[in-house]
């Protein structure tokens, strides 16, 4: 049966400085462990340690410019654009440029702390 999920939950976000996560699916807005769907909202100057996810993870930027740092590249993904990391590759997102970004990112499975192995900081 399908399900109207009114609200997302917001989630705590790593980082140098506050950004928005809310989730609409995953973990803990419905118990959700195959996918998880989150709407993101960054400010300029925004960075979160590198990590080395057990998850691919597909993200749409929706505004603004989304940086994603990989070992051998540096992209730029911008509105209407968007990117796929797979597991267990190591990336670092930020939103370096005016504006920051607001983007959707979906993960399968589920982001889970326990499964984005995030650098030290």
């Amino acid at each position: 049966m399908a399900r109207l999920i009114d609200s997302p939950t917001v989630i705590a976000a790593a980082g140098n400085k506050p950004k928005r996560i809310e989730e609409f699916v995953g973990r803990v807005n419905t118990g959700t462990e195959a996918a998880s769907i989150a709407r993101m909202t960054s400010p300029e100057g925004w960075l979160e340690p590198g990590q080395t996810p057990e998850f691919d993870e597909f993200t749409l930027v929706i505004a603004g410019t989304l940086r994603v740092e990989t070992r051998g590249a540096v992209l730029d993904v911008r509105a209407g654009q968007a990117v796929h990391a797979p597991k267990g590759e190591w990336l670092r997102y930020s939103t370096p440029h005016a504006g920051g970004a607001s983007y959707v990112a979906v993960c399968v499975p589920a982001f889970s702390p326990a499964t984005v192995h995030r650098d030290d900081k």
